[in-house]
């Protein structure tokens, strides 16, 4: 699995130990040591030049001139000064390749990223790292898809909509192009027929656009003036696609040509599902052109698509140079790091004027489950939307259900439960979840089935049936989550964790059960409702200072064109997640530009997200589908409303240099990162359309700058909503702003009550008599703004951990530990190289399970492998569950074997601990290392235990350990309290 790469940096030393504190980077100053490169497990990685690529390079080098984009600009491949950087990149490429001349190239990188990736060995990699003119060198990982009525309903179509103020359905989006990054398209499909245009439309793309249309070599693509350009990338995945894949831009799976054909597919194409019509669709800015870059690729018979970061840098950089003004981004990535190679690559797109779309995640409800955390993209969450496709089934007593479904319905049938269908010897994990290979014809023939969702692909149970000879299914959550209209095998109902009870109490208890499936029906519903499967912040980078995900759209029961293999031999179909999400926003972009084409992405960003609603349809606070309360954590600013984003009033902008004082404040890179080179911000001061604190110490201020984009001089006043327990003081009580100006104001924020280290949310509104300006707040305060983490080594040594105050009092400080490991072993096999199924955890040969008593009253427990016990090229994740269920509380999935799942205060009891050899050697003995922390084991101290403390103010506690026996891995606790409710901690990590 993919992993950020990491540094250390020295906070201080003791008597007789080093301590430090860990901090994400991409790279390090050349005067400090080269870092270890971590072995890639697809063979290849990704190097990275001292020099800047084309979209960053400032002219510091004599005789070539700056490159850069200036703000508002474009980067302009064909430009005389770019083409000569590039052959200075070349140049230097070669100079790093003649060290090395057994590599095998990739790809060069030259736009947004400087470099090339290549096929490798371990130990050419390392040499590679510390070669002159290499700033970084990382492995090339697998990343994987984040799997028509929205115009309507986002209020694009009709009178006073997003399309009317952009001149028409025939202007909303002229003149931009939609660049999307994802497995590829169908030609064929009405979505991407020619489209009319005009010659100064048709002009102006000439200018900008310097792609082209790679046909391919297998099912071959043509491009029209709709399609401008296509191409694949797949020096990076290699051998890995299945046969049935084409080496074309091309799409099998299905995935790509839907996010296209929702993001800027044509206005009026009749869509149908299963003989069904559904009317005519329209993608979101129907006369954007588009630009297709395949990076992945189906690499097994799910059709599911797998791109490795080689190929996707690869294709950032060509859509970057090809002239493309959006991005559509539905992949995986990082949550964690705001400097890997894609997130760089973005970052540079970003600088030259591109914008950026990116799916959320499909990892949720869990907290901090959000990826791609970058300020400088816009990363979407998935919501529900208001035309529902519901199926109902009836049972024999005569009680109906009703769910999701599209099919056509089933005549009254007998009815059996998956557990009571299975061949002899089936495992019944398995069996109720209908996997293949579990059911018995003999007892299905004829039936309908009631499968439980989870562990397999949702259409892959209707299919398992159909094998088996069943004519319909009864799908039934277990828990909370989404209902799904799929296109399925058999006709097919989707039912809640309400309904599943009783479904199998009536199969389970009437002799000769039966039930009918309906026919699908298309309705009304209140929306939207935030999807259970949607990623959730706050945000794993950057402490909680940056609301994501930023905006919601809708990602549910999309309907949109597809692939044959997709829509079982059809053209379009129901697809959900945040990747269908996502090109909503990339359309709602696009139809910005095509107005305001001298705006940045951050300022189409901030009109996207200040107008957002917090408000469903029935105008009551938008909730999560499970029937929770929702909040910004899981749709951001709100569900996007672009019919309001055409005219914000103001929005908040920023640049490059912004971006890098913000990675430079958040403490991911060393103060020597060429990020850091104008210096840093608070992370919170980023001039961002939201506000967020994750670490108030009793009180802290903000500075935004807002600018105003309408044609009139307006006076704005400001109200705060909501964050009760928080005192909110705004500076200056208004603000007058003429067209085109900017104006500058603080908020200060102030514990008065809030519960601490709980987030509080609410909003400031900037209002005006023509606009209203929202902007998000999330804001927890602590107790104690202190390190998460300190880390130290030797059997003796000491460090001073700086504390700054949530309140004026005394602060208490106790320790907890420190601990020893606890290890246990066991011997794996034949790494898998496939997604652990969180679903339905199983032991097999290359999975092992150790079950953990947790005390009660434990503190703080935590499960560990570490890069130091294992050969390079290991690959190790961690997931841990309550013992006996299939919730998962905890993962660590990186790219490497250094994991760790930290449980705060868990529940007394048993802990099941999965441990998955992802990849490495054949062969694989591994340890769990794992500690529970509760009472002080002697070995630890705290001074002072007791001082006196202000509000904001930083006081400093030392820790100090002795008498520890060399060799052994120690967790320890430092615990704050303001001896009340409030407290705090520092985990401390002592290598003896």
């Amino acid at each position: 699995m993919a992993a950020a790469t990491a540094t250390t940096l020295v906070l201080a030393l003791g008597s007789q130990a080093t301590a430090t504190t860990t901090s994400t980077a991409a790279d390090e100053a050349p005067s400090q040591a080269a870092p270890e490169v971590k072995e890639s497990s697809t063979g290849a990685y990704i190097v990275q030049l001292d020099d800047a690529p084309v979209a960053e390079y400032a002219g510091d080098i004599a005789g070539l001139p700056a490159t850069r984009a200036l703000p508002g600009g474009k980067l302009l491949a064909g430009a005389a000064p770019v083409v000569d950087y590039v052959k200075h990149l070349a140049r230097e490429r070669a100079e790093v390749l003649g060290q090395a001349p057994a590599v095998q190239k990739l790809y060069d990188y030259n736009y947004t990223y400087a470099g090339f990736s290549a096929r490798m060995s371990h130990d050419d990699a390392t040499k590679l790292a510390k070669s002159s003119g290499v700033k970084s060198v990382e492995p090339s990982e697998m990343q994987h898809q984040d799997t028509v009525d929205t115009p309507r309903y986002l209020g694009l179509s009709g009178r006073g909509g997003a399309w009317q103020q952009a001149g028409g359905i025939d202007k909303a989006g002229d003149g931009v192009i939609v660049g999307v990054i994802d497995s590829g398209y169908v030609p064929e499909r009405a979505s991407f027929a020619p489209m009319k245009t005009t010659k100064a439309s048709d002009a102006l793309i000439a200018k900008k656009w310097k792609g082209t249309c790679q046909v391919g070599e297998e099912a071959p693509v043509t491009c029209n003036n709709k399609v401008i350009g296509a191409r694949y990338f797949d020096a990076g995945i290699g051998n890995r696609p299945i046969a049935e894949e084409f080496k074309s831009p091309r799409d099998y799976g299905g995935h790509g040509t839907h996010t296209a054909s929702t993001a800027a597919g044509n206005y009026g194409v009749d869509m149908s599902v299963s003989g069904r019509d559904y009317g005519k669709g329209s993608g979101i800015a129907p006369a954007a052109r588009l630009a297709i870059y395949k990076v992945l690729w189906a690499v097994d018979a799910t059709g599911g698509g797998s791109g490795t970061d080689a190929d996707i840098v690869a294709g950032i950089d060509a859509a970057v140079a090809d002239g493309v003004d959006v991005i559509n981004y539905s992949i995986s990535g990082s949550g964690s790091t705001f400097v890997n190679s894609t997130g760089l690559a973005f970052l540079r797109a970003a600088r030259a004027g591109v914008f950026v779309s990116t799916s959320a995640g499909n990892t949720g409800p869990g907290v901090s489950t959000v990826g791609k955390n970058y300020p400088w993209v816009t990363t979407v969450a998935n919501g529900t939307h208001d035309r529902d496709v519901q199926t109902t089934v009836t049972l024999g007593d005569g009680r109906s259900y009703t769910g999701a479904g599209i099919g056509s319905g089933t005549p009254s049938a007998p009815v059996i439960l998956a557990k009571d269908a299975g061949l002899a010897g089936a495992n019944q994990t398995n069996l109720v979840l209908c996997m293949a290979g579990t059911l018995d014809p003999a007892k299905v023939t004829g039936k309908i089935v009631v499968c439980d969702r989870g562990g397999n692909a949702r259409v892959d149970k209707s299919l398992q049936v159909k094998n088996a000879g069943g004519i319909g299914t009864i799908l039934v959550n277990i828990t909370p989550g989404t209902l799904d209209a799929d296109l399925h095998s058999v006709p097919t109902v989707h039912l809640d964790h309400v309904a599943a009870p009783e479904i199998k109490a009536y199969v389970s208890g009437t002799a000769n059960p039966t039930a009918t499936i309906g026919v699908a029906q298309t309705v009304r519903v209140n929306a939207p409702k935030v999807a259970s499967s949607s990623s959730r912040g706050p945000s794993p980078a950057g402490n909680g200072d940056l609301l994501k995900p930023d905006v919601m759209a809708p990602g549910t029961n999309v309907l949109a064109a597809t692939s044959p293999f997709a829509a079982a031999g059809g053209q379009y179909t129901f697809m959900s997640g945040t990747s269908m999400a996502a090109p909503h926003i990339a359309g709602a972009a696009a139809v910005l530009k095509g107005k305001y084409p001298t705006w940045s992405p951050m300022a189409i960003k901030s009109a996207l997200l200040t107008t957002g609603t917090d408000k469903s349809t029935d105008g009551k606070p938008i909730q999560n589908d499970s029937g929770s309360p929702g909040n910004p954590f899981g749709y951001g600013a709100g569900l996007v409303q672009p019919k309001s984003a055409m005219d914000p009033g103001l929005v908040y902008d920023s640049s490059y240099d912004d971006w890098a004082k913000f990675v430079c404040g958040s403490g991911q890179v060393a103060e020597t990162h060429v990020l850091c080179a104008n210096g840093k911000i608070d992370p919170s001061n980023l001039n961002y359309p939201t506000i967020a604190v994750g670490d108030l110490a009793g009180k802290q201020t903000v500075t935004r700058t807002v600018r105003n984009v309408s044609k009139y001089a307006e006076v704005y006043l400001p109200k705060v909503e909501a964050l009760t327990g928080i005192k909110v003081t705004v500076s200056p009580k208004l603000l007058v702003v003429l067209p085109g100006h900017t104006a500058t104001y603080t908020v200060t924020f102030e514990h008065n009550g809030a519960p601490l280290e709980q987030y509080s949310f609410g909003k400031l509104i900037w209002r005006s008599s023509k606009h209203v300006v929202s902007s998000t707040l999330a804001i927890r305060p602590l107790t104690v703004k202190a390190p998460v983490q300190v880390n130290g080594t030797g059997t003796s040594g000491s460090i001073q951990v700086p504390v700054t105050s949530g309140y004026t009092g005394t602060l208490q400080t106790s320790v907890g530990g420190l601990t020893p490991a606890t290890v246990a072993n066991a011997t794996l096999k034949n790494p898998g190289g496939v997604s652990f199924p969180t679903t339905n955890p199983q032991v097999n040969d290359h999975v092992a399970k150790f079950t953990v008593n947790v005390p009660a009253g434990t503190k703080h427990a935590r499960f560990s492998t570490f890069d130091a016990d294992y050969p390079a090229g290991t690959d190790l994740d961690v997931f841990v569950y309550k013992a006996g269920t299939t919730a998962v509380l905890g993962s660590s999935a990186g790219g490497t074997s250094e994991e760790e799942v930290n449980l705060a205060a868990p529940a007394g009891g048993s802990y099941d601990v999965y441990v998955d050899l992802f990849g490495g050697a054949a062969e694989q003995a591994v340890k769990l290392n794992h500690w529970q922390v509760n009472e002080p084991a002697g070995n630890l101290t705290a001074t002072p235990a007791s001082q006196a403390v202000q509000a904001a103010g930083q006081v400093t506690v030392t820790a100090t350990w002795s008498g520890l026996t060399a060799g052994t891995r120690y967790l320890g606790r430092l615990a704050y309290t303001d001896g009340a409710d409030g407290s705090g901690f520092t985990l401390i990590r002592v290598d003896s």
